[in-house]
């Protein structure tokens, strides 16, 4: 590894300074910061770190293990069209995971700094300047990552005190849950991570639960039979496993999509890596140990619940399975402590959605491209990122009340995931890139390097999933019942380009129109922590003013 210790990081410490400008031409875009400056990576105060590997390793779990274990089977079911086809999805969706993991660990080890996709796209691609950021800055607030698992909290809620779920009380129930995470993550940083880590080890307990007693129902141990008033399940045998396998090549991406869904978060530990204590030695550790968890998790509890709970009822079941599981072996009054135990672990999976996302926010607000940037980037009053988790809970909430009933499961989740997916495309493409000698003046040497062929397969992977969904569905396999079935990715490109809309008026037109160049500084905020702030320098004047 080029000599490189594990715990070393690929980039040292950057002086905060001015950055270089002088030698660069006067015009538009082309005046900014000299690319040999950049402070790439984070001088954030050691007092500030406060993930460890217990938590780094919840950090993942916790955001991984949400809605997609209890919440998803019915889902992928559909696409899939048989019990074999929706454990192909899985190990395929697996070893995707697993690529990603192995790239994200390796970016995480050079680029030790908060931010995720974010960092390593302005990294990789550094000209025109500014563009990577604000293409990526309009996903990062207006994707409302804790609107679906909201619902899926209220649902869960609803069913274990016996409330008929409605659209409203659903949504009460859900809003009330993610205030209560902005609460605890933005006032109280120590108990909220201490509650998060505690809510990612109960999770783990009762997915073991649930692995358990699946794998006794299906050997025939005494006591965990399917009670009599419920169908017995016959999912295991050749034919009615792979019954209902023909489906289509959209319908088969639909159900990936769903897949990868619940696999998404195996990221997570890198949107908060200016808060890992050791970094690079900690995220080399965690994320492949949290992968383990999962992927063991995931595939045991679907074979649980085919064990126990018959095709059908999974599909008409919507997002109640497990609960369906425990009915099916315990009576449905421990259907409903399960519903109150699932609440608790999607409570889980939203804190450390909240946790990381909000970071995010706070990383594009250190950008200093962002409008009211010292805003987003403080860490007042309670030295956490309350203005970044704010946003993304404001964003959450207005998504979770305005989504519609029927399809809007289905579209906000792949209109959450095309974006990741072409992250990720962009991400692992650069990493490619990096390899090559045209980016040798990059000097890409991090501590850990995934094997090319797993990039490349990582890659590959997610071509074929931004591509496949514009291809139309074959009768009777549609993605939505109502809504076209491009319609995600339309709105998620769309998203995309009012922040490259943003840079040209701000980044180029503007500049170029006015006769001013644009230089970023790094300033150190109140709590030692540096941001970025922009200056506008007149071409033909020694005069600056603030951005």
């Amino acid at each position: 590894m080029d000599g490189l210790s594990e715990t070393e990081p690929l980039l040292r410490p950057a002086q905060v300074q001015r950055k270089a400008t002088d030698h660069i031409p006067v015009e538009g875009y082309l005046s900014v910061q000299d690319d040999a400056a950049r402070n790439t990576f984070d001088d954030v105060p050691d007092a500030k770190k406060q993930i460890g590997l217990a938590s780094a390793v919840m950090l993942i779990f916790n955001r991984v293990i949400g809605t997609g274990a209890f919440a998803a089977p019915s889902v992928i079911l559909r696409s899939s069209g048989s019990v074999g086809m929706t454990f192909v999805m899985w190990i395929l969706g697996t070893l995707v995971a697993c690529a990603g993991t192995a790239v994200f660990v390796e970016f995480g080890t050079g680029l030790p700094k908060s931010g995720g996709e974010k960092t390593y796209l302005e990294f990789i691609y550094r000209r025109p300047r500014f563009l990577a950021t604000c293409f990526y800055a309009v996903y990062g607030l207006l994707i409302g990552w804790l609107a679906i698992n909201s619902v899926v909290f209220g649902e869960y809620t609803l069913n274990a005190l016996a409330i008929q779920p409605t659209t409203v009380n659903v949504r009460v129930v859900g809003f009330l849950c993610s205030t209560f995470c902005l609460i605890v993550h933005g006032a109280f940083l120590d108990y909220g991570l201490k509650l998060q880590d505690a809510l990612g080890f109960f999770k783990l307990f009762v997915l073991f639960i649930i692995a358990v007693a699946g794998l006794f129902s299906l050997i025939g141990v005494p006591g965990f039979a399917v009670r009599g008033e419920y169908d017995v399940p016959h999912n295991f045998t050749w034919s009615s496993f792979w019954e209902g396998s023909g489906i289509s090549l959209n319908a088969f991406v639909t159900g990936m999509y769903n897949v990868i869904w619940a696999y998404s978060g195996y990221s997570n530990a890198n949107y908060a890596l200016s808060e890992v204590q050791d970094p690079v030695r900690t995220i080399r550790r965690a994320a492949p140990l949290a992968l383990i968890l999962v992927a063991v998790a995931f595939l045991s509890v679907n074979v649980a619940y085919f064990a126990v709970v018959s095709k059908q009822d999974i599909l008409e079941g919507g997002t109640m399975a497990a609960a369906l599981f425990f009915r099916n072996i315990f009576g449905p009054a421990t259907e409903r402590i399960l519903s109150a135990v699932i609440a608790l672990s999607v409570l889980g999976n939203l804190m450390s959605i909240l946790f990381s996302q909000g970071r995010v926010v706070q990383e594009l607000g250190r950008e200093g491209v962002l409008p009211f940037s010292s805003f987003f980037a403080s860490n007042k009053p309670f030295s956490t990122p309350l203005a970044g988790l704010f946003t993304q809970w404001l964003v959450s909430m207005i998504i979770m009340i305005a989504a519609p009933p029927g399809d809007a499961y289905l579209f906000v989740v792949n209109f959450s995931l095309y974006p990741v997916t072409m992250f990720y495309l962009l991400i692992s493409g650069g990493l490619l890139l990096l390899y090559t000698p045209a980016f040798k003046s990059y000097e890409w040497r991090p501590p850990f390097r995934a094997w090319k062929s797993v990039v490349v397969f990582f890659f590959v992977s997610h071509v074929f999933l931004a591509i496949l969904p514009m291809i139309p569905p074959t009768a009777g396999s549609e993605t939505y019942e109502h809504l076209p079935y491009w319609s995600h990715v339309v709105i998620a490109v769309s998203v995309g380009l009012l922040g490259i809309i943003y840079w040209f008026v701000c980044f180029y037109w503007l500049p170029k129109k006015r006769g001013y160049r644009i230089v970023q500084e790094t300033v150190l905020q109140d709590d030692g922590v540096p941001r970025n702030v922009l200056r506008k320098i007149p071409n033909r004047s020694d005069d600056e003013g603030r951005a």
